[in-house]
């Protein structure tokens, strides 16, 4: 029984753990990098075609958006997750792969006209969807046998509807260790979902710390905050631009808004419109309600058991097409859009970015984490100028973060969940910053009188025996873009895929394998003389 420690190492995105058990193996996670990258990520230890199993804790691209390029790489085992989680990736993925092609056609108008490189997408449209054939959902709190020797189980996270914490019952050789993968826990008293739940006990737990090292700001009530700076803004005329995450954040505010219509909290602007300009959040809060009953919190259930929606916001105007999104910023009216992504790395944002960033009446409203290395934490960060589709803007609009508004535990979030594990041997501490995951890790060493690990990437762990075989070195990535970085890594499975094709091709024809080797070769061809 062996571990190995991949991705979201002393990083808070990108999460992926290897694990071998019985002669198999599995993934927990395979997730895109997002932001600035700090360190060298090792490779899975073997072909993609080679990986028997995925287990996904949920839907967020940073844990699921790779998977794409894992069946480009000849993956075609099974991606186990629960029902709510594969209804969310339905879409996550497939607008991930929009993105991919998107930017690669746009990037290649561009390359022609210079005379460039054309530029290859990470994934593409056809690849996600045969990732998608590959999902198997489960409730929660379902044990099943994922093949002899390992047992899963769903346990709800409280992070995002369906995310999950995945419990392991690993048998080999006669002896049984438990294993907890956290996921991303979430915030107590968040709208929507319910709170986190933790497991009864495990032998070895490997957790998130992304705000190991922070206590979240108590806030006086996220809807007091909202209603103030909707008022601060809506009287000087201007309008409230929200980069918000299209799956889970903007679902909350819905839940806000609805309140604040409801209870007639701004009389002197109670018909503002709110406008959700994102086709990916337009679909996702339909599966919000279509898991209502096993996802809501008791809160929001009461809407429901009265027949109302307790995400349905009067006036709410979706943009579905182009053209719908466009219009929005020709209405003069103070009003709410809320728009992808939650970083404002890509999507509608940008656009209305540019056409609002620079209006000093406007606010521009951040409500989730915006990663290191992101427009999002260089606008929060005091940007005065930014770049939008080649133009300089403008940063004069009001910049407001509103506290407390997080959809991960704080230090004493994620040591209440731990706290309520029985027999923990040990704590490996991922999904954080360096400075994060090392302040959680020596938190719980000195104060808890835990045994916590903080892994870099290539860190390897004997489940069994519960020694670490590999204390892998931290590697500081080259400066190279890390999109490059990303097509090259799809190249080199390309390589793994013709070899393991090339191995494999041994029963056929002279004639087959004659005319592979000459495709093969005017391929070679065509590249040496470039």
């Amino acid at each position: 029984m062996k571990m190995v420690f991949i991705g979201a190492t002393h990083e808070v995105t990108g999460s992926c753990t290897y694990l071998e058990v019985c002669g198999r193996r599995i993934l927990v996670d395979f997730g895109m990098e997002q932001g600035r990258d700090t360190y060298e990520n090792v490779k899975i230890p073997c072909k993609p075609g080679d990986i028997d199993y995925v287990l996904l804790t949920h839907a967020h691209i940073d844990h699921s958006g790779l998977l794409p390029l894992l069946y480009a790489g000849g993956f075609s085992g099974e991606i186990h997750a629960t029902r709510a989680t594969v209804s969310l990736c339905e879409i996550m993925l497939r607008d991930s792969a929009h993105i991919q092609e998107f930017e690669a056609e746009w990037r290649n108008r561009k390359a022609m006209r210079r005379g460039g490189d054309p530029y290859v997408p990470l994934y593409t449209m056809k690849e996600a969807l045969g990732a998608l054939t590959l999902f198997v959902p489960h409730p929660y709190e379902e044990r099943f046998t994922l093949f002899p020797g390992v047992d899963v189980r769903f346990v709800d996270a409280g992070h995002l509807l369906g995310s999950s914490s995945i419990e392991l019952w690993l048998t080999e050789n006669g002896v049984t260790k438990k294993l907890v993968f956290s996921g991303d826990i979430g915030n107590l008293n968040q709208p929507l979902i319910r709170d986190p739940q933790s497991p009864i006990e495990a032998d070895y737990v490997v957790m998130e710390s992304t705000y190991g090292s922070r206590i979240h700001e108590k806030p006086k009530g996220y809807l007091p905050g909202l209603v103030q700076v909707l008022e601060d803004t809506f009287s000087r005329g201007g309008s409230v631009i929200i980069p918000s995450f299209a799956v889970g954040r903007t679902q909350e505010l819905l839940y806000y808004l609805k309140q604040i219509k409801d209870g007639d909290m701004l009389p002197a602007h109670r018909d503002f419109p709110v406008y959700m300009d994102s086709p990916l959040a337009i679909e996702a809060t339909e599966i919000f309600m279509r898991n209502k009953e096993t996802c809501f919190d008791e809160e929001a259930l009461v809407y429901v058991q009265r027949g109302e929606n307790p995400i349905g916001v009067p006036g709410l105007i979706p943009a579905v097409t182009s053209d719908a999104s466009k219009a929005i910023n020709g209405d003069k009216r103070p009003k709410v859009i809320l728009s992808a992504s939650g970083m404002c790395e890509a999507g509608r944002i940008k656009h209305h970015l540019k056409h609002n960033l620079w209006k000093p009446e406007n606010t521009i409203l951040f409500v989730g984490y915006q990663a290191e290395g992101t427009l999002g934490r260089h606008i929060i960060d005091g940007a005065k100028t930014v770049t939008l589709f080649g133009e300089t803007v403008q940063v004069k609009a009001q910049i407001v973060q509103l506290p407390g508004m997080s959809g991960h535990a704080d230090q004493k979030g994620l040591v209440a969940w731990l706290q309520q594990i029985h027999g923990v041997q040990k704590v490996f501490v991922n999904h954080g910053s360096a400075e994060a995951a090392d302040t959680f890790r020596d938190f719980l060493w000195y104060s808890l009188g835990m045994d916590a690990y903080a892994p870099y990437s290539g860190a390897e762990f004997d489940i069994a025996s519960g020694k670490i075989t590999y204390d892998a070195p931290p590697v500081p990535i080259a400066q190279k873009p890390r999109r490059v970085a990303m097509t090259y890594d799809r190249l080199t499975q390309t390589l793994e895929r013709i070899t393991a094709l090339i191995q494999n091709s041994r029963e056929l024809s002279n004639k087959e394998l004659a005319k592979m080797a000459d495709q093969l070769g005017e391929l070679c061809t065509k590249w040496e003389r470039r």
